[in-house]
């Protein structure tokens, strides 16, 4: 859970995924919304995620904790990297968003469940993201970013609970 302090574990579970929500700041830099107080994403990293994306996910938050400008949180991001304190992207990371509790942003709100898959940046049609009839979506948010991923999403059918998910537009 998110604190003053930054993110700290809530309840400690086994079986190697991490859940959290996460706020506006990761989403791209130029984002228009990248400061909503409003925005809540929760969601559950798989292990290589917990690995390779979550540490990003606490990197940012620390350098907004701090104070910190967008121009000097993608310094710091690519520093990171560069430096290696930073880890690189592992195949298979992926997360999961599927709560009706999400509020994206303030046309969204709670858009719809999805998955969300990593792999180094990438054009998306490479994937078949955001092709005629596909299911397959590229979300921009690392695409102009240090943090040099792509991120594929895949709307589910169905939210956490079990009630049917809006349908896709």
């Amino acid at each position: 859970m998110l604190t003053r302090h930054g993110y700290e574990t809530a309840v400690k579970g086994s079986n190697g995924f991490v859940c959290a929500v996460e706020r506006s700041w990761m989403s791209q830099y130029e984002f228009p919304e990248f400061w909503n107080p409003h925005m809540r994403g929760p969601l559950c990293y798989n292990p290589a995620a917990v690995r390779s994306i979550l540490p990003y996910t606490i990197r940012r938050t620390e350098l907004v904790l701090a104070g910190r400008s967008k121009a000097q949180m993608a310094a710091a991001i690519k520093d990171g990297i560069d430096k290696h304190t930073l880890p690189p992207l592992e195949p298979g990371a992926m997360t999961y968003m599927l709560s009706k509790q999400q509020y994206l942003n303030d046309e969204a709100h709670n858009w719809m469940p999805h998955l969300m898959f990593y792999f180094p940046r990438a054009n998306g049609t490479e994937w078949g993201a955001d092709l005629p009839a596909s299911p397959v979506m590229l979300n921009p948010q690392f695409q102009h970013s240090p943090e040099a991923m792509s991120v594929i999403m895949v709307a589910a059918a169905h939210w956490s609970d079990g009630t049917p998910a809006p349908a896709m537009r």
